[in-house]
């Protein structure tokens, strides 16, 4: 069975001060989705599943769904703030208007979801090669198997010059991942790399090995993915910004005692649109790798 491809694109981008998700940065109109979606294409992923927000349906149609529908088996779900919520948890959480985060994101797809399936960030570069990895691992596993999977990058390879980055710090054995401890505001500080927690400063080498919300999970990791809903909505339903993160939850799996998670590692360097400054270097690496033959010099054949 071939996997699915879950891309996460209902966020609000504050940082960067747009819709990050359909900006084109190709010769032709092109999205960063649009070379993540032609790389799991590539990688015989079956089809793609994005996460929308509701208001900016008609300019994701326009600037890339469409585009991307006629060449790949595509849809979308909308996730929202009373998406999986009943009246009294909707009623709690009324004044809140940043997203839930990506386990929400995740289990608002679970009807459109019928394979094992790799999750990723709209707004993220990720590579071929990890693709092809998690691809060709997921399409030899059971689609109820408890040994899920995810692709690791080196965290100086995934820094921004524009700013500080969030990113989960990963402790792996043998193979398998330990622990993801998330980590936020890792910026460089003269020539070395630091992050802020509480007022101090933790100095990383820039050799770790970080989560980029690049996972490949059975079917089977939604019950814990229920399990970790259930339990922020019993403790967080009231907080205006508290979020249900997938690398806590993921860790979780390994943490419980219900599954493991396959280390896998990919050399690419990352790149992104974090900040509006963002958008010309994501340009310049994309017109990079179209000079070298990475990419064709269009992508979709209509």
């Amino acid at each position: 069975m071939k996997p699915v491809l879950l891309v996460l694109a209902a966020g609000m981008g504050s940082r960067y001060g747009g819709v990050k998700q359909i900006d084109s940065v190709g010769r032709h109109g092109e999205c960063l989705l649009d070379f993540s979606a032609f790389d799991a294409k590539k990688s015989e992923f079956g089809k793609v599943v994005f996460v929308i927000r509701p208001d900016i349906e008609k300019d994701f149609r326009e600037r890339l769904f469409d585009r991307v529908a006629r060449n790949f088996d595509a849809e979308y779900v909308f996730q929202t703030h009373d998406s999986l919520l009943d009246a009294s948890e909707a009623e709690k959480s009324s004044g809140r208007t940043k997203p839930w985060g990506t386990v929400h994101a995740v289990l608002c797809a679970e009807e459109r979801i019928n394979a094992p399936f790799v999750v990723i960030n709209s707004d993220d570069y990720y590579g071929r090669e990890a693709f092809a990895i998690l691809g060709k691992y997921l399409s030899s596993i059971d689609k109820n198997s408890c040994e899920h999977a995810m692709v690791g990058y080196i965290l100086g390879n995934t820094m921004s010059k524009s700013g500080s980055v969030s990113r989960g710090v990963c402790s792996v054995e043998n193979g398998y991942l330990e622990s993801i401890v998330e980590n936020t505001k890792i910026s460089y500080k003269g020539d070395g790399i630091v992050s802020e927690v509480d007022g101090r400063e933790i100095p990383f080498t820039g050799k770790e090995w970080v989560s980029m919300n690049f996972f490949g999970f059975s079917l089977k990791a939604f019950e814990q993915f229920h399990k970790y809903w259930d339990d922020f909505k019993a403790s967080s339903i009231s907080d205006l910004k508290a979020e249900a993160l997938l690398p806590v939850a993921a860790s979780d799996i390994v943490k419980n005692g219900q599954g493991s998670i396959k280390f896998f590692t990919s050399s690419e360097q990352w790149f992104g649109m974090t900040y509006p400054q963002d958008r010309e270097i994501v340009k310049q690496e994309i017109e990079k790798k179209l000079e070298s033959g990475y990419y064709p010099e269009k992508l979709w054949e209509r």
